[in-house]
């Protein structure tokens, strides 16, 4: 079977999209790739950015290959599920170009696991992927009845038809991924970093997945949600192969990179640095200096709340106060160039005092955000103790209500963000 895997061209004017709006590695269709080529399948991995290609040229790709299926992601990869923007415009901006030269055509991303039908009706596609989509997608090709696979959803006269519920990937056993040479040639973009001494290209990996916790701002219960930890001996494979192509900066996109004190050894002895995205309260002062011993550059540190009560309204579930939080980012930034903490904005936050902790965080040389209004994204605690489990205009009511709420937005977004009709009015079918 042959089966064309396709991140498109993305862009985000007028949108409320406030992740990195750089190329970044489509590790979801890597995968898919890995396990397709396994089973004997031929796929033709495709991404709008890093091989600049406007969606209407990858459209002529994907054409030109005449696949039996056609798979779109509708994130700019899984380092965005979380954070997704919220407009289909960009996929159904390529599937519109591509027209019925695709074959079967398959959305996969946060939009068809929180809200399948409108997911589906807004694309076209045949099928969406609810969950984490690399088996499933490895599934689809194997199957003559694909409709009958678990953890996807289609349209039958109009009505929608979910088998089963979303997917969680084993990924514990995924091989080591292998990027093209020129992919990585046009990837110099070092994901949040912001220090000086850049060499080689960037890359994206994945050491786990999931998170133990459940924050009510974070979009990820209907994806990538149960904690998994990446076979040890495959990250430092995947790593090496990179290191040997020329990449000297690593971005590990885990939702929550954990202390694993095997990985940073094995990272001392590598000519490489990298970035994470953590919690600081998990981390024991002598980690902390393991962590800048094995290369690490750039800690995004999840602090989302300067008060203990803006934190307990997030569900943090953290067990330290302001103080020894203060002092663990403090003492991070000692051994690692570049520490930010992370911040939401709260309602319950005195101002005065979210102003005097980010003043001794920045005087101490640790970045502290403006706090970022926070968007209630569908697979959300948030969104659901507000209105309930989402339904066809999920992502209508949450763009309503964020664009509402607030009167001015990060300084990652645009400065007066489009209704979510707007944005998808000239793509969209629905």
């Amino acid at each position: 079977m042959k089966i064309a895997l396709v991140n498109p061209c993305w862009s985000y004017e007028g949108s409320i999209y406030f992740g990195c709006r750089h190329e970044h590695l489509p590790l979801e269709l890597g995968y898919a790739a890995a396990l397709l080529q396994d089973q004997g399948h031929k796929a033709l991995m495709l991404d709008g950015l890093l091989q600049k290609l406007d969606n209407d040229a990858l459209a002529e790709r994907v054409a030109g290959f005449d696949p039996d299926m056609t798979v779109v992601t509708t994130a700019p990869t899984y380092l965005f599920w979380r954070c997704a923007p919220p407009e289909l415009r960009v996929p159904a901006e390529f599937l519109n170009a591509l027209g019925n030269r695709g074959g079967a055509t398959v959305a996969v991303g946060p939009h068809g696991s929180a809200t399948p039908a409108t997911t589906l009706r807004k694309l076209g596609v045949d099928l969406v992927v609810r969950g984490e989509c690399e088996e499933i997608i490895a599934r689809l090709a194997e199957s003559e009845d694909w409709r009958a696979i678990p953890s996807t959803a289609h349209l039958d006269d109009g009505e929608l038809v979910c088998n089963g519920g979303n997917h969680a990937s084993a990924f514990v056993d995924h091989k080591p991924l292998e990027w093209p040479a020129d992919w990585l040639a046009n990837h110099w973009h070092h994901h949040h970093r912001f220090d000086e001494n850049r060499r080689g290209y960037g890359a994206e990996v994945e050491a786990s997945r999931g998170c133990p916790y459940d924050c009510s701002f974070c979009a990820k219960i209907d994806f990538r949600d149960a904690y998994r930890r990446r076979n040890h001996d495959a990250i430092v494979a995947e790593i090496d192969r990179l290191i040997d192509q020329g990449v000297g900066y690593i971005y590990f996109i885990d939702e929550i990179f954990l202390p694993q004190k095997a990985l940073l050894e094995a990272l001392v002895d590598r000519d490489v640095q990298f970035g994470v995205q953590t919690r600081i309260d998990l981390w024991k002062p002598e980690l902390l200096e393991l962590l800048g011993a094995a290369g690490c550059v750039s800690v995004e540190a999840g602090l989302e709340s300067l008060t203990v009560e803006g934190r307990e309204m997030l569900a943090k579930r953290c067990r330290l106060d302001t103080e020894a939080l203060a002092e663990l980012l403090i003492k991070t930034r000692r051994h690692v160039p570049f520490v930010q903490a992370n911040l939401i904005g709260v309602v319950t936050d005195d101002k005065s005092l979210v102003d005097y902790w980010r003043d001794r965080l920045i005087s101490n040389g640790v970045w502290a955000n403006e706090p970022v209004p926070l968007y209630p994204y569908p697979s959300s605690p948030h969104y659901r103790r507000l209105w309930g489990e989402p339904d066809d205009r999920a992502w209508e009511r949450a763009h309503e209500h964020y664009l509402a709420s607030f009167q001015s937005f990060s300084d990652l977004q645009d400065k007066q963000p489009l209704p979510l009709p707007v944005l998808e009015d000239a793509c969209c079918n629905a």
